[in-house]
């Protein structure tokens, strides 16, 4: 039996996944990934249970993973000038029994080493930037940078956020500024003395502004400070450039731990956050989308790389057998289009709670951030979901 010619396009955290679920049962697929080594594309991720479940007991990666990362130990929201707790979600050991997996944080090259490490090689071709694609004739032809023309059956598009492969199904570039931007950091924790709680992620919150930090594994905290920008982005690219001391600037009077751990980092790069609008279609022709190319979000919810998770195995279910892969696909979408449309409006919608100015809109959040329902009103949806139980499908 000739087995169909399957190319994933991005060996990032989805496409990874992906490669290795396929191989695993049987099919093949080839990776192709525009950088000429598996690198550290940014800092750091955190892994909740709708992801780690599967990394755990789908690719056999648990004992590798929990090598590396940090089991982190609940949720806590903060006021970020007085450091007040408003509210605090989850022990560690309430998350396990809850959710049936760890929340894992991480640092991204350590993840990357592990999956490419279970995939072993197999398939996967560095060094191959993507420039057309042509799915008019017998088969989808991709051209890269390099000239090589390969040829496939069904084209899984996991080129993240700026992903040519969406352009090609929708047509035009969508990206759309959030309205705010941040910077991003690591810090060792000699430099994290006044930090209360290192073991847990913590929202710091204050008008216009809040901070996002968690430990990703030997003490080391990661960290995503976001500010309102006033305005659209006027910088050429997503990234932009300021003054070392701007994100000091920015959170002048806040609280002193805050201020130690941004202060740890030089803030001369900010980060413009953009997202992509619910698509309605994923797919066109042989072309179908995985993770962010499908919905990129803004990370206030942490779902990027759990999403990419999901909708890999998902599409796995969906391929493995079924012979009809343009009725896989469509099972594909319907599975998950719903569910990533959520998390999607969920991750934009936040920065507006956290942000909010002092007044009766801001104690009226602290009060449900801080009631005996807050994992069951905001978050359970999210962490206890899986993907591939019958309830899902």
């Amino acid at each position: 039996m000739t087995l169909p010619r399957i190319a994933i396009v991005g060996a990032g955290i989805g496409g990874l996944t992906l490669a290795i679920e396929l191989r695993r049962r049987g099919l093949e697929p080839q990776v192709y990934e525009q950088a000429d080594e598996l690198r550290e594309v940014g800092a750091a991720v955190a892994l909740s249970a709708n992801a780690t479940r599967f990394l755990r007991d789908r690719l056999g990666v648990g004992d590798a993973l929990a090598e590396k990362a940090a089991d982190v130990d609940g949720l806590i929201y903060r006021d970020g000038r007085s450091g007040e707790v408003i509210g605090r979600v989850l022990s560690r050991e309430e998350y396990h029994r809850r959710c049936g997996a760890p929340y894992y944080g991480v640092h991204r090259a350590d993840l990357q080493q592990i999956l490419s490490t279970a995939l072993g090689g197999a398939g996967l071709h560095l060094d191959k930037r993507l420039v057309s694609v042509d799915d008019a004739g017998s088969a989808a032809r991709l051209r890269f940078a390099d000239g090589d023309v390969v040829e496939a059956d069904l084209v899984i598009g996991a080129d993240g956020a700026r992903s040519l492969l969406r352009t090609h199904v929708l047509g035009y570039d969508d990206a759309r500024f959030s309205g705010s931007y941040g910077w991003r950091g690591i810090v060792p924790p000699s430099e994290l003395d006044l930090l209360p709680d290192p073991e847990a992620i913590q929202f710091w919150m204050g008008p216009s502004g809040h901070l996002l930090h968690y430990p990703i594994g030997n003490g080391d905290h990661n960290f995503l400070l976001v500010k309102r920008l006033e305005g659209p982005w006027s910088e050429p690219t997503w990234l932009g450039s300021g003054a070392d001391d701007e994100h000091l600037e920015a959170f002048a009077g806040w609280h002193p731990a805050v201020l130690q751990m941004i202060g740890a980092v030089p803030g001369g790069e900010k980060w413009g956050l953009f997202h992509r609008p619910p698509l309605h279609e994923w797919s066109r022709g042989r072309v179908t989308l995985l993770g962010d190319a499908a919905h990129a979000l803004v990370p206030h919810h942490g779902q990027g790389a759990n999403q990419s998770i999901e909708d890999a195995i998902v599409l796995a279910d969906c391929l493995v057998g079924e012979r009809d892969w343009a009725l896989a696909r469509r099972t594909y979408q319907e599975r998950r289009l719903e569910r990533t449309r959520k998390v999607q409006i969920a991750s934009i919608t936040t920065a507006d709670v956290l942000h909010l100015p002092d007044g009766p809109r801001a104690e009226a959040r602290n009060a449900r951030l801080g009631g005996p329902d807050a994992w069951d009103r905001h978050l359970a949806w999210i962490h206890e979901y899986v993907a591939d139980a019958p309830a899902a499908l």
